[in-house]
């Protein structure tokens, strides 16, 4: 039999919390000295690991306490349901984390945090999965589908991603310079680069992508991110112009 401070020098348990195991019956004692010292033996700290062990697995005091008074407990079914309460707090704490690069991404896009745009993707994320894979999944065909993984995701932190949304928000800077100036056609030329880079020559597929960008209904429908039909529009035009221009260099 050892004390309790013995126990603390063995365990790192404080002798406060041995105490309270005591005060809510989780781990009594196995006895106490003649001036009221609480002793343990072998039992009571195997029991205190238990403890300790249960308690890294997420499960509460009363929870271990419940497990460990009823004889015969059925430890299955107990670690089971732990693992689904892990999992479900696990898929909640990556939809906070989703959400959070959103909000950050969010700031580095347009320099501040839409919130409507932010509770609108993540209902479309919560509410409307069914509807966007069925949407996306009459639109592009099965090899198609595939590359619609690689697109920019604003509640990801990728680096493709983060690449994207620093174009976009150095274009959103320099667009009053006119789509024509220098620093919006270096812009575009990089996007038009990382695009062949993700794509390749799959220009169908980009024509796609686009054709519902410009489309707020399709947009919605698909899960994407909203931009604001003048972007759009300056983005398309900017296109237009780089395009030209490299065909007029292809052509000699």
């Amino acid at each position: 039999m050892i004390t309790i401070q013995e126990v603390t020098k063995r365990t790192g348990i404080t002798v406060r919390t041995m105490r309270y195991y005591d005060q809510i019956d989780l781990l009594p004692p196995a006895g106490k000295t003649e001036g009221g010292h609480r002793l343990y033996g072998e039992k009571e700290i195997k029991t205190l690991q238990e403890i300790q062990f249960l308690k890294t697995l997420g499960f509460s005091l009363q929870e271990i306490k419940e497990m460990l008074s009823e004889e015969g407990h059925n430890w299955f079914v107990g670690l089971k349901k732990q693992l689904g309460y892990i999992s479900k707090e696990k898929k909640r704490l990556e939809e906070i984390e989703h959400t959070l690069n959103g909000l950050l991404n969010e700031m580095v896009f347009k320099g501040n945090i839409d919130i409507a745009n932010i509770q609108k993707l993540i209902q479309l994320n919560q509410n409307n999965l069914d509807k966007r894979e069925v949407f996306l999944s009459q639109t592009f065909d099965e090899k198609e589908m595939t590359l619609l993984d690689q697109l920019p995701n604003l509640n990801s932190a990728d680096p493709d991603t983060l690449e994207w949304i620093a174009l976009m928000a150095q274009l959103k800077k320099h667009m009053p310079k006119g789509a024509a100036s220098l620093e919006i056609q270096r812009i575009v030329k990089r996007m038009h680069e990382k695009e062949k880079e993700m794509f390749g020559d799959n220009e169908e597929f980009a024509e796609k992508v686009w054709e519902i960008r410009k489309s707020p209904q399709k947009s919605e429908s698909a899960g994407f991110y909203p931009i604001d039909s003048e972007t759009l529009e300056f983005i398309e035009e900017a296109y237009e112009m780089y395009l030209n221009k490299e065909q007029q260099t292809l052509n000699g």
